[in-house]
């Protein structure tokens, strides 16, 4: 019989997965799986866990939020696993988990963890931590391990939105040396993103509707400090319009970039601290994890499966003119 781990977070969220968990264990053992079964007691718990392993598995299954994916994630690396990894999503926005197709709902999440194909993901790595799908700084990054618990497993996306707002009126901001892919700039940024992911904080169209998740690359978006009212409500008006701004941001892709400044700042990682840094590298490791995911969309993730469009602009450096056809559409 398969041996299967089943690490699950039982504070995870609304607690979706409690009074399911008999139903996800019946779908796992029916479908040949002899499941070990760990609930994690505290944070760091699953990369310990995992680290810890004494024997083989056929099958690595977590349940939780984005934080669980990602200490299970970087549980699998240190230890130098390659068994597929199966998720649950029981966490608050499971922006990862949506990205890659996963249902919400617990029953057909766990049937595509055992019954799924595993799909070769990217994942990042921040300096010498690991991160599955995003790594930020600046603005409301630190609302996710700010807000309570509690909060969010009542008020759900609302709890982001009122603990965000607090913040609108004290926007930081940061002096940066960007480098990668032999480019070098320089600018005031009020928030920052790498990411491998077709949603953040919950919502959708913020990155782009081309992200693919084995192509080596990641999609950064950089937003420049407004200096007057006219400039924010520019950077507004691009975000509600999901457009990217040449003015107002900086757009681009790539395997590796390095973030230098003269003062600390505090990054996010997954929606968790990822400590405060002068400077940062941030990494692709290509097709690092295995992920099960629906054989239907599996091809939809990839670099192979992508549709060529028409090319994208290269957004890298503001344009001076600012003319409204010099947007990238991202609807």
């Amino acid at each position: 019989m398969k041996k299967m781990l089943f690490i699950y977070n039982p504070n995870a969220g609304t607690g979706i997965l409690k009074p399911k968990l008999s139903n996800v264990l019946d779908t796992f053992t029916k479908s040949g799986y002899e499941v070990t079964v760990y609930p994690t007691q505290q944070r760091h718990d699953a990369v310990e866990k995992i680290q810890s392993l004494t024997e083989e598995y056929d099958l690595i299954v977590c349940s939780g939020g984005d934080g669980t994916l990602d200490e299970t994630v970087t549980g699998m690396l240190l230890r130098g696993l390659s068994t597929p990894l199966g998720y649950i999503p029981a966490g608050t926005t499971n922006d990862f988990a949506a990205s890659l197709g996963i249902a919400k709902e617990v029953p057909r999440a766990a049937d595509t963890a055992v019954n799924g194909v595993p799909f070769p993901c990217d994942v990042g790595m921040f300096n010498d931590d690991y991160f599955i799908y995003i790594a930020a700084f600046g603005l409301f990054t630190d609302v996710s391990y700010e807000t309570k618990q509690s909060m969010k497993n009542i008020l759900g996306h609302l709890a982001y939105v009122l603990e965000g707002t607090k913040r609108i009126f004290n926007v930081p901001s940061y002096r940066i040396k960007v480098t990668h892919d032999g480019k070098t700039f320089e600018d005031e940024f009020m928030f920052g993103m790498v990411t491998n992911s077709r949603s953040v904080g919950g919502f959708k169209g913020i990155i782009g509707s081309e992200v693919v998740f084995d192509d080596g690359e990641f999609e950064v978006t950089l937003i420049k400090t407004p200096k007057n009212p006219m400039e924010l409500n520019e950077l507004l008006g691009a975000i509600v319009m999901k457009q990217i701004n040449p003015q107002r941001m900086y757009s681009f892709k790539s395997g590796e970039v390095r973030f230098e400044s003269e003062k600390e700042i505090p990054w996010t990682l997954d929606g968790e601290f990822g400590g405060t840094h002068r400077e940062v590298v941030v990494k692709d490791k290509k097709q690092a994890i295995s992920i099960m995911v629906r054989q239907d969309v599996a091809a939809g993730l990839s670099v192979a499966g992508r549709v060529q469009e028409k090319p994208k602009l290269d957004a890298d450096t503001p344009a001076e003119k600012g003319k409204a056809d010099y947007r990238i559409n991202l609807k």
